[in-house]
């Protein structure tokens, strides 16, 4: 015959059902006080955090409004031809550069001559400049005709400051050889 089942032994293979639990003496009152309690406890954590730490200021990237840019001493070393441009803040708050600038020659009539300067593959970080300062970025080429002719020399480099689309003109006489041509990032130790 049949046996009658049990209710309390699971058929095989199964598992008992679980009885849901009843909590006594939490409701949806106790659920929403522990509830109150930790946001509560989070806002009172952040505001403990002091304004400073919650803020941050920017400094803004450099226009070209707020720079004067020069040139500095050449200066030669196995078969390179290395020359700073420097960017100075002539504004009245602090601006930040960072990365490569833009270089290219240009003759007197402001034709470009030969292709833009390359980037040297140096890291860079971010300078930041205050009122007065000055950072460089550095530019290459090779010490005469070392593995090709020579460029023209130009009047100007026509230089786009890091994050511009600005470009403000330099008078230089540059004289590009070899092909090569490259520029460093913008930094404050005069490095490649």
């Amino acid at each position: 015959m049949f046996q009658k089942p049990n209710p309390t032994t699971p058929p095989p293979g199964r598992r008992p059902a679980e009885r849901p639990r009843v909590l006594r003496g939490r409701g949806p009152v106790t659920a929403l006080a522990a509830a109150l309690l930790g946001v509560t406890a989070a806002g009172a954590a952040w505001s403990a955090t002091p304004a400073a730490a919650r803020t941050t200021t920017a400094i803004r990237t450099c226009a070209v409004s707020d720079l004067y840019l020069s040139t500095g001493a050449k200066e030669g070393a196995a078969g390179s031809l290395y020359w700073p441009v420097r960017f100075t803040n002539t504004s009245t708050n602090k601006c930040a550069l960072r990365g490569y600038p833009g270089v290219s020659v240009l003759d007197g009539a402001h034709h470009r001559i030969g292709p833009a300067a390359k980037h040297s593959g140096r890291a860079y970080g971010t300078v930041t400049l205050s009122p007065g300062h000055s950072a460089t970025a550095v530019l290459r080429t090779t010490n005469g005709p070392v593995g090709g002719p020579c460029e023209r020399t130009g009047t100007y480099l026509q230089v786009y400051p890091p994050a511009s689309r600005t470009a403000t003109l330099v008078p230089a006489p540059w004289k590009t050889c070899s092909g090569v041509f490259q520029t460093g990032p913008v930094n404050t130790d005069g490095g490649f």
